[in-house]
């Protein structure tokens, strides 16, 4: 049974807004690569999915214009600004009813992986699609790379790789589908868009995965010891070796997929 201890990685730790920027510094230039790519222009209304922060909402924004409509939704909009050229909501996504109106374009980035009805879920973003509108999803796949240390050289690396490891234990109790990256094109189908294309972006080494680490490792280091699964003394001493700089450390690969919902405009 999945764990019910809530989201893993939610916004109102204190580490937060530190690994949210990790993620902006990481993929938001291969997101909004994708999003131009898709066409978005002046007088698009967006629903931004599970946005945690400001970026990609406010990349919309721009892209839109004045003359279209952007809105932003999380389960804990706390990093969301107003005034900021979106509309800021709280949203349940797979529970709370989808906003009306009807969207030139949808995206969500690591959001559905964590959402237990995640059928119901993408199933609810493509309803919210005009006819002809884009549905954008990014998920990892920490299964398709479980390391976080590729390049295992020493006892330094297979320690990240074990922390990494309890990581993804936590996550499975919760639910979490460590291979759910792979299997969007095929469930942006199985849902009705048409046109599906997907890839994907692997990060190896780079400061915001640094970042990333320090944040992520710290934000779950009570529930790694309390399941037996790290002791403090560990988790400190690679906390340490990310500090120090000694260490590779690579992301999940994210996987990208995107299509069109039939009809005319």
């Amino acid at each position: 049974m999945p764990d019910d201890g809530g989201y893993l990685l939610g916004n109102l730790e204190p580490e937060a807004p530190s690994r949210l920027q990790a993620l902006s510094s990481l993929f938001d230039a291969w997101t909004f690569a994708h999003l131009d790519r898709l066409g978005i222009g002046e007088g698009w209304r967006c629903w931004e999915v599970g946005a945690g922060s400001a970026s990609v909402p406010g990349f919309l924004a721009a892209r839109a214009g004045a003359s279209g409509y952007v809105l932003a939704t999380d389960l804990e909009p706390t990093m969301l600004p107003g005034g900021a050229g979106f509309e800021v909501r709280r949203h349940e996504l797979g529970r709370d009813p989808v906003p009306e109106g009807g969207f030139d374009l949808v995206h969500a980035r690591l959001v559905l992986v964590h959402v237990a009805e995640r059928d119901r879920a993408l199933a609810d973003l493509v309803s919210s699609l005009r006819p002809g509108g884009l549905l954008l999803v990014e998920e990892a796949d920490p299964a398709l790379q479980p390391l976080v240390c590729p390049d295992e050289r020493g006892d330094e690396e297979r320690l990240a790789n074990r922390l990494k490891d309890g990581f993804r234990q936590l996550m499975a109790a919760r639910g979490v589908d460590l291979a759910f990256g792979r299997t969007l094109p095929r469930r942006l189908r199985a849902a009705g868009l048409e046109d599906v294309e997907s890839d994907a972006y692997f990060p190896i080494t780079s400061p915001a995965c640094r970042v990333l680490e320090l944040a992520t490792v710290a934000q779950i280091r009570g529930r790694l010891v309390s399941a037996g699964l790290a002791t403090a003394e560990e988790i400190d001493r690679h906390l340490d070796h990310v500090r120090e700089g000694r260490l590779d450390l690579a992301t999940s690969p994210l996987v990208s997929a995107w299509g069109r919902r039939g009809g005319r405009a």
